[in-house]
């Protein structure tokens, strides 16, 4: 899963209010763990400790869009808040299956569920990095499967969460049938993306889009938009349209994330500036420049866990002048004048199409 930055001004009380919730959420299921045993009762322990103190991109956008939306009363809006956090649980869900898939142990600069498991098991690496073919595959075993587990109780809980929300039974039903959308989606994604990255499915630029479609925009920007409208009882064609914009916006956003992190300046991302190249992804840069005559050039070094210093950056350099940075750039305009126009539409109050507005210009400016 690709690494949000605080993209919603996030208010402080409103931070509080779903953190408080979250709390509430993890710490009863904490409490009750603990009848299971010291191990399943630090699983719940060490879930706490990394979903808490987030940037809570997704709840954030699902309370501002709210809020915009109408003139909620203190019940409908802590309706909203425990929607938002249970939405946050969905997240590191997805967060938890992905480091299995991914064979990560480490999430913000420091260890993930996986990699906390297995430090307290004396066999996390001292880099951090991902496990070597020399650990004991018990311990790796052990951590893997917590983080499987762990994921699957978030989804658990997150169906909970909705299911017993104080709505009327249309609204329950209309939000359990988008989380089951949300979820169908993102499972597709991931599935591609593995699918991409093991040489199963082809390569084609068609299938790299509706894979970041279905990864990146359905559950951080779709997901957060309609629940927003379907809480705030607006028309279905609001909904429509704010689902249409969110789109847009999360394929910008993959894009954009995916130029940055094969062009940008690691100084102010923060990331390896070749691990895409040394992993072999397939990118949108990549499905360009397979189409070049660049391409010969590149290949030998595409997925090469040894790629760096000079070769990387000659790699990087081919790819920026056989047009592929250039050809990204234009999808990710096109998609940011699509989403703009979608959100002119004067089904959209003007306040959520503010909270939009200022979230399309921070995608806009990032460098990170």
């Amino acid at each position: 899963m690709t690494t949000m930055p605080n993209m919603v001004r996030a208010r402080p009380h409103l931070c509080s209010a779903i953190e408080g919730e979250l709390s509430t959420l993890i710490g009863e299921r904490t409490k009750a763990a603990v009848r299971y045993g010291p191990e399943f009762h630090r699983l719940w322990q060490i879930a706490g400790e990394n979903v808490l103190g987030g940037k809570f991109v997704r709840p954030l956008l699902l309370v501002e869009t709210y809020d915009s939306l109408t003139e909620a009363n203190a019940r409908d809006r802590g309706t909203a808040i425990s929607i938002a956090a249970a939405i946050e649980l969905l997240h590191y869900a997805f967060l938890l299956h992905d480091d299995v898939i991914d064979g990560d142990l480490v999430r913000r600069g420091r260890p993930n569920l996986i990699g906390s498991l297995l430090a307290e098991a004396g066999q996390l690496p001292p880099s951090g990095g991902r496990p070597d073919a020399g650990r004991p595959d018990s311990a790796l075993h052990w951590a893997q499967t917590g983080g499987i587990l762990m994921g699957d109780m978030l989804l658990a809980a997150t169906h909970q969460a909705f299911a017993r929300a104080e709505l009327p039974q249309e609204i329950r039903i209309r939000l359990l049938d988008l989380l089951e959308h949300t979820i169908n989606e993102t499972v597709a994604g991931e599935q591609l993306d593995v699918g991409l990255g093991d040489g199963i499915v082809a390569p084609e630029l068609e299938t790299i889009l509706t894979m970041c479609g279905y990864k990146t925009a359905t559950y951080t920007f779709e997901l957060p938009l309609r629940a927003a409208a379907t809480l705030a009882g607006v028309e279905p064609s609001t909904e429509s349209t704010l689902a249409a914009a969110g789109r847009h916006l999360g394929l910008a956003f993959q894009l954009q994330d995916d130029l940055l992190s094969t062009f940008g300046d690691p100084r102010q991302h923060g990331k390896d500036p070749f691990s895409d190249l040394r992993e072999g992804k397939q990118t949108a840069i990549i499905a360009y420049a397979r189409k070049t005559s660049a391409w010969a050039g590149i290949e030998p070094w595409f997925g090469r866990a040894d790629l760096g210093g000079r070769d990387a950056e000659r790699v990087r350099e081919q790819l920026s002048g056989c047009g592929a940075e250039t050809f990204v750039q234009g999808h990710i305009d096109q998609q940011t004048n699509e989403f703009r126009k979608a959100i002119s539409s004067a089904g959209i109050p003007g306040g959520a199409r503010d909270v939009l507005l200022e979230l399309a210009g921070q995608l806009e400016g990032r460098q990170s």
